[in-house]
Parts: C-alpha cells; structure tokens; sequence
C-alpha cells in the first residue's frame, strides 16, 4: 500500500501538538513516527523576521514530487508536511515533517532526507527583516545545507 502523503503551505500558525496527534492516527502497521518541527531564529537578535514567499501550486507539487521520492526510497506508512509562507517572527514554526512507519530508521532517514530537500531546494524565498525593521538580503542555501543533500544521491 503506497504512503499517504500529505503537503500543505500556510500563512497561518502550525499547531505542532495538532499535527501530530492526527498524523496516522490509528493505524496498528506504525512502529514509529518521527517528527520535526523547525523554528525561525533570531540570528543573535538581529533578526525581526523572515518574509517567505513561494509560488502556490507549484511549491506544493515538488514538495509532494520529493515525498513520494521519499515513500519510494522507504517503506513508509504517511508523511505530512506543513510549511509556512508570509512573516514568520523569531520562535515561530516554519515547517513540519512528519514520517510514519513499521520502524524506526526508515522514519527517521526519511525526515532526515525530506528536511535536507526542503533547506536547500524548496521553491521558497526568504528574505531577512533586520531587528531594525529593514528589509536585508534574500537568503540563500548555505553549502552545508547542499553538502547534506548531497548524502542522498
């Protein structure tokens, strides 16, 4: 039976607890369910924000492309992922992975490989707003996050 598979971009608050405690609710095939929850940070205290943009439509589509990689590469029971889009202030949620499956390497590699995706290739766009309130820089993919990546060709 192929993974249920689950992607939704929001400009709304994740609720963590939520999505957790109805991802793959009842089903007796699930050994294990990983999570992670990744947060934006303050950068030290110069950071007010993050601004992400996306393309709706077509940011949903590769990230369900790359889950259902995943599903291929592990034999998982779901996956859900939920990430945000619009200002998203130090200490909130920016994205949510979740993995289901009979054990747990196979969840645990796949949340690993789906979150290395989405850092370094996701269609999203970052821009920084400084503690000052100006907008600073697009960010860009660090090469460690395409390092990580890399690990799974």
């Amino acid at each position: 039976m192929p993974a249920a598979i689950s992607v939704a971009i929001t400009a709304g608050a994740v609720d963590i607890a939520g999505e957790t405690a109805r991802f793959a609710a009842g089903d007796p095939a699930i050994g294990a369910i990983v999570t992670f929850a990744g947060q934006c940070r303050d950068e030290g205290g110069r950071l007010a924000a993050l601004d992400i943009e996306h393309y709706p439509g077509m940011a949903e589509a590769q990230i369900r492309k790359v889950a259902e990689a995943a599903a291929a590469r592990w034999p998982l029971h779901a996956i859900r992922i939920v990430h945000r889009h619009g200002r998203i202030v130090p200490g909130e949620t920016i994205v949510f992975v979740a993995t289901a499956s009979g054990h747990r390497r196979a969840a645990f590699e796949a949340a690993d490989f789906l979150m290395d995706y989405l850092k370094s290739r996701a269609p999203f766009w970052k821009k920084e707003i400084g503690a000052d309130g100006i907008a600073r820089d697009w960010v860009s993919a660090r090469a460690d996050d395409d390092d990580a990546l890399g690990r799974w060709e």
